[in-house]
């Protein structure tokens, strides 16, 4: 086989993700774990008295010299991917060669295989969530204190911080760690336990030797680092792989959001926050003023994709019939190397917006002028109340106020809320025209944003020290 631009290559092949994550997918990868599957067993069946020294040393000897091709050629024969390589490898060993297998089935390699994949694959995404919890963090104490306009159904509504809003983004990040340092914990592969998860094989091969079936699959597993599944049919549970994507998919999740919000207060309307654009970056084709966000874009979209993986495996775990059906092995081959390969893309794109984020102070400023003024009348409200006020006559003054400054706002002219609430007896009589202007400084009106900020981030990094 042969791969070139000339023919369908996966985006994942080379836009997205890390060569690392795609190192971790590789075929080539994927062999030499099936030969240290095989390794594993033989060392077990070693100490059984099952294998001899010599049969074990050509077997280390040949381990990692995986032959592609070689097994290609022999696939196009036998129409079965894991014999072709077991028996490259047994054509490489010609001493070992002969007990490689032995009282196996194919997926106590390929389980085993792929559970070693996962686990590779779990450390490198958390290796990237806990960089990006710490650029978040970071953001969160650098703008906790400052004020920004906040927004409901995205209409304005009270102020908030910009560290504030981040912060609620660093705490579902922070979610999506433990779950994924959770499935990553209680990672298994299927073991020993032959066509139908009875180890029946292997309690025959063992016969006289005075090794159990399960003592032999702990040898095993322990030359791998691996736990194993108590009980497995032929495949270890497939629930496994439906957790772990949605691990990845809540942190698609958390990052989409991200991602939109960013895209909204990047938009010209609100001009409050961008993503990093570089120097000689090209906005658009045809118009080339554009700063198109494209890097939070092509989170939400690639987190769309991850997000719906996960039904495939909930598919896959639910119709493995009995102790097996081979309705999950073509799109387990599509879906575990995406979904890691697309979270690993969008993770790293989060970082390197979360990094340069742009914040456009003065923007925050006109907004914060222009709308919070309507937001601090509760403040005016609440003090109105206090002096012995009226508050649902108080609070129909206001309204009336608030109703024509609108108007107002909407026809292009400035707020003239300040100056009609200052100017009105009926409010006035509770609280001086310069006390009311002052309570209209919306800046101010941020409770205990800041401290929640803060205190958040003091939780991430505590949560990254524990690790």
């Amino acid at each position: 086989m042969s791969f070139s631009h000339d023919t369908y290559l996966s985006p994942m092949t080379w836009r997205y993700g890390s060569d690392a994550m795609r190192a971790v997918w590789s075929e080539a990868a994927k062999r030499r774990l099936w030969r240290r599957v095989w390794l594993a067993l033989a060392t077990a069946q070693h100490a059984a008295g099952l294998v001899s020294d010599a049969q074990c040393d050509d077997l280390a000897a040949h381990v990692d010299a995986v032959d592609i091709d070689r097994a290609h050629a022999i696939e196009a024969e036998i129409h079965h991917d894991l014999m072709s390589e077991l028996r490259t490898y047994a054509e490489q060993a010609p001493v070992g060669g002969a007990i490689l297998h032995l009282g196996a089935t194919s997926q106590d390699v390929e389980d085993n295989a792929d559970a070693l994949r996962l686990r590779a694959a779990l450390d490198l995404i958390l290796v990237e969530v806990v960089g990006l919890l710490g650029e978040l963090a970071d953001a969160v104490e650098r703008w906790a204190d400052h004020a920004a306009m906040g927004y409901t159904h995205l209409q304005p509504a009270e102020p908030t911080t910009i560290g504030y809003r981040l912060a609620q983004s660093a705490q579902d990040l922070l979610t999506d760690y433990h779950a994924l340092r959770a499935v990553r914990a209680n990672l298994r592969g299927k073991g020993f336990k032959g066509a139908v998860g009875t180890s029946a094989s292997y309690a025959e091969v063992l016969q006289g030797t005075g090794m159990s079936a399960a003592e032999m699959e702990a040898l095993a597993l322990a030359a791998l680092d691996l736990m194993a599944f108590p009980v497995t049919t032929q495949v270890y549970p497939r629930k496994q792989d439906w957790n772990i994507l949605n691990a990845l998919a809540g942190v698609a999740q958390t990052l989409h959001k991200l991602a939109f919000d960013i895209r909204i207060l990047q938009a010209p309307m609100f001009g409050e926050m961008a993503e990093p654009f570089g120097r000689r970056q090209v906005g658009s084709s045809a118009m080339p003023f554009k700063r198109n966000p494209i890097h939070s874009e092509k989170i939400d979209s690639l987190a769309r994709y991850v997000a719906a993986l996960p039904t495939v495996l909930w598919h896959d775990a639910a119709t493995s019939l009995l102790e097996r059906t081979l309705d999950d092995s073509a799109n387990r081959r599509l879906a575990l190397p995406d979904a890691f390969l697309a979270t690993d893309e969008i993770v790293r794109t989060a970082r390197r917006i979360v990094g340069g984020l742009r914040v456009d102070e003065a923007a925050i400023e006109r907004q914060l002028a222009t709308y919070g003024v309507f937001s601090a009348t509760e403040r005016v409200l609440m003090v109105v109340v206090k002096a012995g006020g009226d508050r649902q006559a108080a609070h129909e003054v206001i309204r009336e106020h608030s109703l024509a400054a609108w108007a107002a706002l909407q026809a292009g002219q400035p707020n003239p809320l300040p100056d009609l609430l200052a100017a009105d007896p009926r409010l006035t009589r509770y609280v001086p025209p310069d006390r009311a202007r002052g309570l209209l400084d919306a800046s101010s009106y941020v409770g205990d944003a800041p401290d929640r900020a803060r205190a958040l981030s003091v939780m991430v990094r505590a949560a990254l020290e524990a690790r």
